[in-house]
């Protein structure tokens, strides 16, 4: 009976804790979530028209295809042209007629003091041989040469002891004529620029570094456009690099046409289509700028005899007209020997004679290349540049 009793307990315990299980396995399985609400649906933000904040679009009226006008073509494209560059204005350059003697007050301001000094010297009641060595030595400073002072001296010994009594005037007068001589008077002073069976005329300019050949060149165009010639200008300095369009901002000036090749280019080649540019148009005169050689430099003035030859392949020179700087006084005396063995000189261009250059180099540099003065550079100015005129030169030096 009791095992019976036991069996019955046993069973009942084990009932109880299988029930328990099931319900606790319930307990924990979770729940399915619930339906989701059916969500708002917002229509998109509509683009912004220009001008608008992002906002919602406003009602506005709309056109069909039918009610909008299409054009009949193409839109025209624009075309823009390009900038007009303005012509530079010509210039009337100063007649050249009497040029040196309305710049004589100029000249004399600065180169009196040669004739003032022998005047002073002059004028001494004893003239023995203390004076007339101050009077060589006045004259020597002045770069006259020693040669051309010698026969100076000489001659005014001469006068001076025929002349017996001096009043200033006739001092003044006895000065003007012996210097007059020294300077020359019977001496073509002419540049050459109108051949008589051809045109153009053709020029040649030349010399060192500094002188101011490539300003000279200009400002000799403006003299021949003066006298109502038409010019060519060749820029065969191809060496430096604002030669070039120096020489053309001159030409430009004057309504002269510039003849330029490539920088570092051959000269020669420049100067010889210069030449046949000149011919083809029809004009007076080409002037031909040539390199600032130095004169030490063999090499370079071989190629300066290498442009003058290729230039006559037209025809002759006219002119070759050497620059020198009047302040380098007898130092410009050795450039000028060694250009003249290159090139045959035939004038000669005086620069910077108003600062402090001596005006006995004029005589000097005549001497001594054997050929004249025809242009003397007196100033800065464009028309500071004038044909050489020994009287009023002369009368430059010595005053009034």
């Amino acid at each position: 009976m009791e095992t019976v009793i036991l069996a019955v307990v046993i069973a009942v315990v084990v009932l109880g804790a299988l029930g328990g299980l099931i319900v606790g396995s319930r307990r924990r399985k979770p729940l399915p979530p619930p339906p989701p609400a059916a969500p708002d649906i917002t229509a998109p933000p509509a683009e912004p028209h220009v001008g608008d904040e992002a906002e919602t679009p406003r009602d506005e009226p709309r056109r069909t295809i039918e009610e909008v006008d299409l054009p009949g073509g193409s839109a025209p494209v624009a075309v823009e042209e390009p900038p007009t560059v303005e012509a530079p204005e010509i210039e009337i350059p100063e007649p050249t007629a009497g040029r040196l003697v309305r710049l004589r007050a100029r000249l004399s301001r600065s180169q009196n003091a040669l004739g003032k000094g022998l005047l002073t010297l002059l004028s001494r009641e004893h003239l023995d041989e203390d004076t007339w060595e101050e009077v060589e030595d006045t004259l020597l400073t002045a770069d006259v040469g020693v040669l051309p002072t010698q026969e100076l001296v000489e001659r005014l010994r001469e006068r001076v002891k025929v002349l017996g009594t001096r009043t200033p005037e006739e001092l003044r007068g006895l000065l003007r004529d012996e210097l007059l001589k020294l300077v020359g008077t019977d001496v073509d002073r002419t540049v050459k620029t109108e051949p008589e069976d051809r045109k153009p005329g053709i020029v040649m300019v030349v010399g060192v570094n500094g002188t101011g050949k490539t300003t000279t060149t200009g400002k000799l165009a403006r003299v021949l456009v003066a006298d109502g010639r038409t010019v060519v200008l060749g820029a065969a300095d191809t060496f430096r690099a604002a030669a070039a369009d120096q020489l053309q901002t001159w030409g430009e000036r004057v309504g002269a046409y510039t003849v330029r090749g490539p920088e570092a280019g051959d000269p020669a080649s420049v100067a010889f289509d210069a030449v046949k540019e000149g011919k083809e148009m029809g004009v007076d005169v080409v002037l031909i700028d040539t390199a600032g050689r130095l004169h030490t430099k063999t090499g370079l003035m071989d190629e300066l005899g290498k442009v003058k030859r290729v230039v006559e392949k037209h025809a002759p020179l006219d002119e070759v007209l050497l620059v020198l700087d009047a302040t380098t006084g007898q130092n410009g005396l050795v450039q000028a020997r060694v250009f003249a063995e290159v090139v045959d000189i035939t004038g000669i261009v005086l620069t910077k004679l108003d600062g402090t250059a001596k005006g006995g180099i004029v005589v000097a540099v005549q001497r001594e290349l054997g050929v004249p003065v025809k242009l003397i550079g007196l100033g800065e100015g464009a028309d500071d540049l004038a044909p050489f005129e020994p009287e009023a030169f002369v009368d430059a030096l010595i005053g009034e």
